[in-house]
């Protein structure tokens, strides 16, 4: 299918972006890499009057030891990975072309609950910024992710930078299971493990996707209430969880 009628402009600046979106309101919609809006288009499950490109804004292009601009491609930060979970999460996503054109805040704002950064997000604390018509905002990343594709942002705002905080004494790990690699995770989990001085657990963190409409935090996988569909029960999906969960929590202890 072809996508709907639409106008497209590709605006140099977020002062720009703003201005447009506080235009159009709900009509217009953020493209970055497009890897997740354009195939709904073409599917007319996305229908926006005006299409913003965004890829053009350089000051969303910044990689930083703690913050990381929107519009980066996945593909540079795999090269460039500021953070050790984002070297092992992002050869996990999709395809090498994917990659090229797929954007971090594109992935965040998306908010599929299957997908791996919106976790990172959540493990790693990350806050994450919003600019609108009344300036700037800081969201925290647990008050980000509301539902199936649904987050936090206003129709006029747009995500510009993710912000990661330091950890000190702590290690990473993410584990995921799919039918084919580059596929979307049936299930996946991630640990973030924290000691004090004597090597004892301090603090510690579960995410898992796929098991929920939006990333899950939860103690352990008997908490989950992941649902059936076509691809997989919700006692697999359980099942596996928890075996990932076991997983990733003794591997960020061992690294923290």
């Amino acid at each position: 299918m072809r996508p709907a009628p639409f106008d497209y402009v590709a605006p140099t600046t977020i002062e720009e972006v703003v201005a447009l979106l506080a235009e159009h309101g709900e009509d217009a919609k953020i493209v970055a890499g497009g890897q997740s809006l354009i195939p709904m288009m073409a599917l007319r499950l996305a229908r926006p009057a005006v299409l913003v490109d965004i890829g053009g804004v350089d000051s969303l292009q910044h990689v930083g030891p703690g913050s990381i601009g929107a519009g980066v491609t996945q593909a540079t930060l795999e090269r460039e990975a500021p953070h050790p979970l984002l070297a092992e999460v992002l050869p996990l996503i999709a395809h090498p072309a994917i990659r090229n054109r797929g954007t971090i805040g594109g992935s965040i704002a998306h908010a599929d609950p299957a997908a791996e950064l919106p976790a990172v997000a959540l493990l790693c604390d990350a806050e994450l910024v919003a600019r609108g018509p009344a300036g700037e905002r800081v969201i925290a990343a647990v008050d980000f992710f509301e539902s199936y594709l649904t987050t936090a942002l206003a129709p006029d705002e747009v995500l510009t930078e993710i912000r990661f905080p330091t950890h000190h004494r702590t290690g990473f790990a993410f584990r995921e299971v799919s039918r084919r690699h580059g596929d979307f995770a049936l299930v996946g989990a991630g640990a973030r493990v924290t000691v004090d001085r004597a090597g004892d657990v301090v603090d510690q963190r579960l995410v898992f996707i796929g098991v929920g409409s939006t990333p899950v935090i939860a103690e352990d996988a008997s908490e989950l209430e992941p649902s059936d569909d076509v691809h997989a029960t919700a006692a697999y999906r359980k099942h596996v969880a928890g075996v990932l969960a076991r997983d990733v929590l003794l591997t960020a202890r061992s690294r923290a």
